[in-house]
């Protein structure tokens, strides 16, 4: 989840659906509430744990931040040396991850497919949006955070993208994430534990009373996402009185890419099959899901 969480384009969500502990990891998150506080308060620390699942977290959100903290400078690298090939990849994984959420979706009728429709216009939507340019203003910084942490909650729908849109995505993932800079940090951790504990609720609500309409519509989230990771596309750069924009940085602030059809040569070729490996991993990864579900079915009709 954490290494999805800083490809733009790629949702922690969609790996949660995947691996079957997204509505687990829902609901843990929503258990921070006025009980917990309660038995916080009271040292009843065996209860507080229990009501919120909370070695499941902090298992589950370690693995997170290793793998942020470590990918991001590992995708710094790939991006600028193999950038066709990591696009590739997950676009493999992501075209592979329609077809698994979409077979949780019981009884498929015309309002469900309307409604995969509908979610995979909003992804879509997202892709034509010009993004802002980049603002380290603290308010903005917490309003980045809630908004991108509650993107990746969503399947299909890229916190990392969203911080694209957002102007913020070099300064936050690339550059803060990897050189530790906590002046940014912190106003974006403020923000993510905001957006967690608000948009939690609201999915977990939603997961709960309209199980199959929500998975539909993040089936289409997920679909109408594989445009934003398409591999062969050029940067758009901003453009302003015929001269390019750049960052505090010193970077060329990129507002979209110009996606194409590649020509059939050897390259193309190695980046399909590393579209095929995406898929590949995906289905690796739905296989050990269902044999621990069933498992663990089994195990629990014994006692």
């Amino acid at each position: 989840m954490g290494l999805a969480n800083v490809i733009p384009g790629v949702s922690g969500g969609t790996i949660a659906l995947l691996t079957g502990i997204f509505e687990r990891f829902i609901n843990a998150l929503k258990s921070f509430d006025l009980e917990a506080l309660k038995l916080l308060s009271k040292f009843k620390f065996k209860e507080f744990a229990q009501h919120t699942d909370l070695l499941f977290l902090i298992i589950l959100f370690l693995g997170e931040g290793i793998s942020i903290l470590t990918g991001a400078k590992l995708l710094e690298w790939l991006f600028k040396n193999y950038e066709v090939h990591v696009w590739a990849f997950f676009f493999g994984l992501i075209l592979a991850s329609v077809y698994y959420v979409g077979r949780m979706v019981n009884k498929i009728n015309l309002w469900k497919v309307l409604l995969a429709i509908v979610g995979a216009a909003v992804a879509f939507g997202f892709s034509i949006i010009s993004p802002a340019t980049e603002n380290d203003n603290i308010f903005y910084l917490v309003l980045c955070g809630a908004i991108a942490i509650c993107d990746m909650l969503l399947p299909g729908i890229s916190g990392s993208f969203t911080l694209i849109l957002l102007g913020n995505y070099k300064l936050i993932v690339i550059d803060s994430i990897s050189h530790f800079n906590l002046a940014v940090l912190i106003p974006v951790a403020i923000g993510a534990v905001i957006g967690f504990l608000a948009f939690s609720r609201f999915l977990s609500w939603l997961m709960k009373t309209y199980a199959d309409q929500t998975l539909s519509v993040l089936t289409g989230f997920i679909f109408g996402s594989l445009v934003f990771i398409w591999p062969w596309k050029k940067p758009i750069y901003l453009m302003q009185n015929g001269h390019e924009v750049f960052n505090s940085h010193g970077d060329v602030i990129i507002q979209g890419y110009d996606k194409f059809i590649p020509e059939f040569n050897q390259q193309t070729f190695v980046a399909i099959a590393f579209i095929i490996a995406g898929m590949a991993l995906v289905c690796v990864i739905e296989e050990i899901s269902s044999r621990k579900a069933k498992t663990a079915e089994v195990e629990l009709k014994k006692e």
